[in-house]
């Protein structure tokens, strides 16, 4: 009876302790990520970012060096892909084990060459655990007379790829089994002669693609199921925009090189407003992701870009110092 009593006793005991370990403590179930990471790499000039739950780390590309490394929430770097094929990591995504990187090239690549420089448009992918090429797709193929530069990618429910082209008015379309890329969409809204053209790019479950055009900050909506459809989405000017993500049926921005904006929509994307903007901490920015249920963005130093780009000048991209950075 002595041992009965004592055998129900460790069984609440243990049963209290086990409770108590899965109440919701708010401060131990805080984020690990800090608001802002501060890292080193050097001259970097990271454009794209994403983000791997599996091991809680960022990951970023490079323009000058055509490489993927990782960062920490400690801010730590360490190189993950060297691709001698890779002339500049732009827009990347995660998927299903995969990190797809765009590959372009501005001419201020350590890889560029004048047969490459504006006329490069790629899509890269590889094994996200060991960092390995799975597959290079040639997306400059399709439209071999135009300038080109892939910038950003977008996946559909199906996991078909969407790619932005800077330099050219498409938007390109990598199926799932990625057998045959093809123009999606070829449309005269996203041409222009000054600076970069289409850049970010989303996926809407109602089965539509939202784009902006940097260089006049105007947002179009795309239909999948029509491509031909391609409406401008009125009531917001995002000019510079830049990365973006849909998140909570909010679209969030980066734009003006120094803020990111959250832009809601309340009659299925025909128009928009601005509903907040953090301007607070942003250093040429360029692009955001999700990661641990908040928006991080990237201060990459683009304007310095922009600056080697205009001087035909890569020398001038020396830097080594960048931040992520928490929307508030």
């Amino acid at each position: 009876m002595i041992n009965t009593i004592r055998s129900a006793c460790k069984l609440v005991f243990v049963s209290v302790c086990l409770a108590a370990c899965n109440t919701y403590d708010p401060e131990f179930n805080a984020s690990l990520i800090p608001e802002r990471i501060a890292f080193s790499a050097t001259r970097q000039y990271p454009e794209g970012i994403a983000f791997t739950s599996t091991t809680g780390q960022f990951l970023i590309s490079s323009l000058t060096q055509g490489k993927v490394g990782k960062v920490d929430e400690k801010g730590h770097y360490l190189e993950f892909i060297t691709d001698s094929q890779l002339i500049s990591g732009v827009g990347m995504k995660i998927r299903d084990g995969k990190l797809y990187v765009c590959n372009g090239d501005q001419g201020i690549s350590e890889k560029s060459t004048a047969q490459t420089t504006l006329k490069t448009a790629g899509l890269f992918i590889y094994d996200l655990n060991t960092g390995q090429n799975q597959r290079r797709i040639n997306l400059a193929a399709l439209l071999p007379t135009a300038n080109h530069y892939a910038n950003d990618i977008a996946f559909d429910a199906q996991g078909n790829a969407y790619v932005t082209d800077s330099f050219a008015p498409v938007i390109y379309k990598i199926p799932n089994d990625t057998t045959q890329a093809s123009i999606f969409v070829n449309d005269s809204k996203f041409a222009g002669t000054q600076g970069i053209n289409l850049n970010g790019i989303v996926y809407h479950p109602d089965n539509y693609l939202i784009v902006v055009k940097s260089n006049d900050g105007k947002l179009f909506k795309v239909d999948l199921s029509d491509p031909s459809k391609v409406f401008e989405i009125t009531g917001v000017t995002l000019l510079n925009g830049d990365g973006m993500i849909l998140y909570e049926n909010d679209l969030y921005v980066v734009n003006g090189r120094n803020k990111v904006s959250q832009v809601r929509s309340s009659d299925g994307w025909k128009t928009a407003t601005i509903v907040k903007t953090d301007q607070t901490g942003y250093d040429q920015a360029t692009t955001n992701v999700v990661a641990e249920n908040k928006i991080y963005t990237l201060n990459a130093r683009i304007e310095e870009v922009s600056a080697a780009v205009a001087a035909k000048n890569p020398s001038l991209l020396q830097a080594s110092t960048y931040s992520i950075k928490q929307f508030k």
